[in-house]
């Protein structure tokens, strides 16, 4: 008997798996918080034995070089990655044995595309496939983008991602298990698939646009379908390659009011992780808004400048701790200084703490009206009312408020001069990045109103949205 255990890694929309016999495992692209892993394993009471990669990451520092050392477990990574570190060297067709007692070996097949030496995995039990990891190549519902490599590449890789995925498809029975590392929400995905969902070899046949279209019409809607890339997947890539040091997941310095005020002072970030309901009632002013719930180390990795000190606020050691293992799998290392409690403590004693106020595509409506009392048409923005969109473009080319100013979060940072004069009505999809971007505008010193409300709700409201 075999057993496949999935990690989750969600705030990253990753997985990782521990898969084995009675005695031995092996582990699939681990996290870089290995201690999760080592946990696994001892209630399953097996010993990793081997750790693979299937491709040099992007989108998350890897545990696999710690895990491997801390476990005296082989390291496998493929033949065609260019790493400074020691590893064995895995080819296609390369077949290791996982556990003898059980009959389990893993046999390596070469799946470029998502990058040119990505590798899958299929996990046999008395020789026969009973899963694949597939890594970045074959996801469910979609493949792996294949632009992160090398402009000059994509087209290539989107091209080699088609055949990769039909070689699976050819090679594999259809109840082949299939149990992909991206694809629940990690932007190395090319397309999105439910956290919860599970597929086969059988049902990707029927769904998956790499298997369903010609290799021309698969490349072209891959490529004119593919979103922005994160900023930090630029540093993560060469962080892998070099191989990560070990994670530091110590509780950081305590920041004092005015420490937290020098800080501030000296251009450093500082980082409330509350929610963004207890944010916009009161927060120290300059400190920006990311949610522990939500995908804080995407959105923070992406618009802080790399390596800037950060400081953390929570409101709780619990909710510190879970950041700052979040933020380690991005290479966001360790806080400069860190506080817990209510924001009252934070700030200087008779200093005021900063709010904004939080509004409904309903409320927006109500005020555009009154903005359009001069008799424009429609309802849309009017003058001194500014509507901030801040989704990314493929969100928006899907319909946006007629007048509103678009900048993504994601360039926000850089670009508020950029911003018409007046109160800032800032909206998303639906409220999580709506909120950093109103803690980003009230930093700066606008007047800013944070819509916190499903982006479907806008045209029920009366507001004019539009495609084109």
């Amino acid at each position: 008997m075999f057993f496949v255990d999935t990690i989750e890694v969600a705030g990253l929309g990753n997985r990782s798996y521990l898969a084995g016999g009675g005695r031995e495992a092996v582990v699939v692209d681990p996290p870089r918080d290995v201690d999760r892993v080592i946990a696994a394993a001892a209630r399953r009471g097996v010993r990793i034995s081997h750790v693979v990669e299937t491709h040099v990451h992007n989108d998350y520092v890897t545990g696999g070089p710690e895990l491997a050392r801390l476990t005296g477990a082989a390291y496998l990574v493929p033949a065609g990655a260019r790493v400074s570190f020691e590893r064995t060297p895995v080819r296609d067709g390369d077949s290791t044995v996982v556990d003898a007692d059980a009959g389990l070996t893993l046999r390596a097949l070469a799946t470029p595309g998502h990058t040119p030496h990505h590798t899958s995995y299929v996990l046999e039990e008395g020789g026969s496939a009973v899963a694949v990891f597939t890594g970045g190549s074959l996801l469910i519902g979609t493949v792996g983008r294949p632009d992160l490599v090398e402009p000059r590449l994509t087209e290539d890789l989107a091209r080699a991602q088609h055949a990769s995925a039909r070689r699976l498809a050819d090679e594999l029975p259809d109840e082949t298990a299939v149990l992909p590392t991206h694809g629940f929400g990690s932007f190395c995905s090319a397309g999105r698939a439910e956290g919860g969902a599970t597929t086969t070899i059988g049902k990707e046949k029927s769904v998956n646009e790499a298997l369903t279209r010609d290799v021309d019409t698969f490349v072209a809607d891959l490529l004119a379908g593919l979103d922005e890339v994160p900023a930090y997947y630029a540093h993560i890539g060469p962080a892998n390659a070099a191989g990560p040091a070990p994670v530091d997941l110590t509780p950081p310095a305590v920041a004092d009011a005015d420490e937290i005020a020098a800080r501030l002072a000296a251009g450093e970030w500082v980082v409330d992780l509350r929610n963004r309901v207890a944010f916009a009632e009161g927060h120290v002013a300059g400190s920006f808004n990311f949610e522990a719930e939500g995908q804080l180390a995407i959105y923070l990795a992406w618009l802080i400048p790399w390596g800037k000190p950060v400081t953390l606020l929570a409101e709780s050691a619990g909710q510190l701790a879970a950041a700052q293992r979040e933020l380690v799998r991005v290479g966001v290392d360790r806080p400069a200084a860190a506080a817990t409690g209510e924001p009252s403590a934070w700030v200087r004693e008779g200093e005021p703490l900063a709010a904004f106020r939080r509004a409904t595509f309903a409320d927006l409506a109500s005020r555009a009206d009154l903005a359009d009392a001069a008799g424009r048409a429609g309802r849309h923005p009017g003058d001194g009312l500014v509507v901030l969109d801040v989704r990314r473009s493929s969100e928006r080319a899907d319909g946006f408020i007629e007048g509103s100013v678009h900048i993504p979060v994601h360039a926000l940072h850089g670009r508020l001069d950029e911003i018409p004069a007046g109160e800032v009505w800032v909206h998303c999809a639906g409220g999580m990045r709506a909120a950093i971007a109103a803690s980003l505008l009230d930093a700066a010193g606008r007047e800013v109103v944070a819509v916190d409300d499903a982006f479907t709700a806008a045209e029920k409201s009366g507001l004019t949205v539009r495609t084109a």
